[in-house]
This record gives C-alpha cells, structure tokens and sequence, in this order.
C-alpha cells in the first residue's frame, strides 16, 4: 500500500509489531461547546513554553476524530506552545500503543486491553484519561443458521477477534462464563476488516467485535448476536499519553483533555448530529449508527481507583493466561497528576 502523506508515523507504527507481539490489525464540522484554554498560564508562563508539535494518534469512529475535525484545536493549544496538531488515523488500539512505544504519537485513544500488554512490554506510557463504560458495545456474532446456539457451542469453533484489544478480554470473559477457555476453542487473530471478510464469508463460525463494526454486522439479516458485552466487561475508552511528553508538557495533555471534554458533553446531547457527522465518514447506515450512538457515553472522565481496579483484573488475568510476558500493576502507569 503507498504511503499516505498524511499519515506520515503510520509506517514506523507498525513496523514495530514483532517487538512488541501485537497484531496489527469526510466533511469538517464546528461543533459548538468551545471551552477557552490556557487561561490558567500567565503571560510570563505563554511567553516561555517551548514550541510543540502534538502527535495524536485516533480511530475512525473516535471523540477524538471529533475534536479534530472542530478545526480549531490549534488554535485553542497555541497559548500553550502548542505550533501544530498532527493526526495519525489506526484501524485498533494496539497500533496505536505501538506508535506511542516508538515515539511517533505522544497521545492516544484505545480500549482497555491494549495498554495492559503494552505496560506488559515495557512501553513507557500514562494513562491520562478514561471514559464511562460501554458495557453493551461488543458483541459475539455468529451466523443466522449456524449450529451455535449458545457459548458452550462454540467448544472447538473457530472464532475470531483482534489479538490484544478489547474483544480479546471479552472473549475470555464470555468463554469463563459458560465453563470454558481460550484452550477450547480455535482462535484466529483478525483485525476487524479482515475479520469481517472471514465471517461474511464462512471461514470462521464465531467473531468477537466492538461497535460500530458489531451493529452493522448485527444488522444484516443472515447474522445474529450470540452474546453481548453487557455484564461481563465494562469497555471503558483509555486517553494514554507517553510518560515523556507527559511530563514536559503536563498542560498541553490538560487542555486537549478539556476541549475532549467540551466536545463530549456536546456529542452526549447531540445524537442526530453525531450521526449525521459520522455516517458519511465510516460510510456507515445513520439508522445503525443511531444503535451505535445510543449506546454509549462520549464522557471523558478522570482515572480513579476503580478503573484502576478494573485495569488490574485485565492485566491478572492475562498474566494467569501467559498472555503478557510478566505480571504488571496498573498503579504504576497511573501519573497523580491526572487523576482530576
């Protein structure tokens, strides 16, 4: 595939992925809810910031795909030394770590299991932000006609799903559920393009997704869902931030988390809108968008204990399973600086 010129880190992203074991898988907007930045330095302060160029790596159905697409971030950064706002676009989340690991993005937006391998793999990262759960996004879809009826059915089945990311730990957790492990079934490591094809096509009896993927695949009329999400994982969205850029420029992290705030509130309110802004964009249906919309929160909230607690039961869980190469605890990729 040629390189795309706008998308200039992409290439050193994944070139990194046997390092680390992850598999790698438009119109502009003015969106009202404009939350002033930089107030809080003083002209002294403004005057000394070192110029910075801010790397952000997103997914396409992402809120930070809406705060780009304000088209006044920049401007909104600028007191804060802020020069320009590069955007590098990633299919998932483990990508996305592995830009962070080599330096070509300095903040990030994945689910919850990527940053537990990555901490596995020594990338150096912080974690700067979460969301409310998404408890019923993800889904495990099978075909209309198919033999699997329930989650012991799928006892020596192959099913797919993107190796590290959200769906892996929703995977384990559906297969815990019916007395089940990874062990007793075939999995096939997918990213959701080519994971989509596999199913569409029959090669594979079972595939493990998140939205918007999992309600247009629901959607169609020879597929149903197996089972949710909901109960078994919280499926909170991570903000992640390398420790270095963290801690040189701790106020520009702050004020893209506000104006990712502003614009979260705003989607929160605005349904239709998001809809209408994301359905050109994902080239997806606005009445299955409106499912994807309606069931989730844009909320950016703080990294409290009881995420925390949440990332740790991830992270015991795949060391149990030899799936990160060490134990981790999840406290210690926590900066108390931006925990409010």
């Amino acid at each position: 595939m040629p390189a795309n010129p706008a998308m200039p880190h992409l290439k050193a992203a994944t070139r990194i992925v046997p390092v680390l074991g992850l598999g790698v898988l438009g119109a502009a907007v003015l969106l009202p809810g404009s939350v002033p930045l930089g107030l809080e330095l003083g002209s002294s302060a403004r005057a000394a910031a070192k110029p910075v160029v801010l790397r952000i790596g997103h997914q396409k159905f992402d809120p930070l795909t809406l705060v780009k697409f304000r088209g006044d971030l920049e401007a909104k950064l600028k007191p804060l030394g802020v020069t320009e706002v590069k955007w590098v676009e990633f299919p998932s989340g483990p990508p996305i770590l592995e830009a962070l690991s080599v330096g070509s993005i300095d903040i990030g937006r994945t689910g919850d299991t990527p940053p537990v391998v990555a901490q596995a793999a020594g990338v150096p990262f912080v974690y700067v932000g979460t969301s409310e759960p998404k408890a019923r996004s993800s889904a495990i879809l099978v075909k209309k006609n198919s033999p699997i009826r329930s989650l012991a059915d799928l006892k020596g089945k192959k099913i797919a799903f993107g190796k590290s990311t959200s769906a892996h730990y929703f995977t384990i957790k559906a297969l815990q559920s019916a007395g089940l492990s990874l062990k007793d079934v075939e999995p096939v490591y997918l990213a959701p393009a080519d994971a989509r094809s596999a199913f569409n096509q029959g090669s594979i009896d079972a595939w493990a997704i998140w939205d918007p993927f999992n309600a247009s695949t629901a959607a169609q009329s020879d597929v149903r869902v197996l089972i949710t999400s909901e109960g078994l994982v919280t499926n909170r969205d991570f903000y992640l931030a390398t420790k270095s850029f963290a801690q040189e420029n701790p106020d520009v992290i702050r004020g893209l988390r506000r104006e990712t705030q502003a614009v979260s509130r705003w989607a929160n309110r605005n349904d239709d809108k998001v809809v209408a802004f994301f359905s050109p964009l994902i080239k997806l249906d606005p009445s299955v968008l409106q499912v994807v919309v309606k069931r989730r929160d844009f909320s950016f909230v703080p990294f409290t204990p009881k995420v925390v607690a949440e990332q740790q039961e991830i992270a015991d869980s795949f060391a149990k399973l030899k799936l990160i190469p060490r134990p981790i605890k999840v406290q210690s990729a926590v900066d108390p600086a931006f925990l409010k």
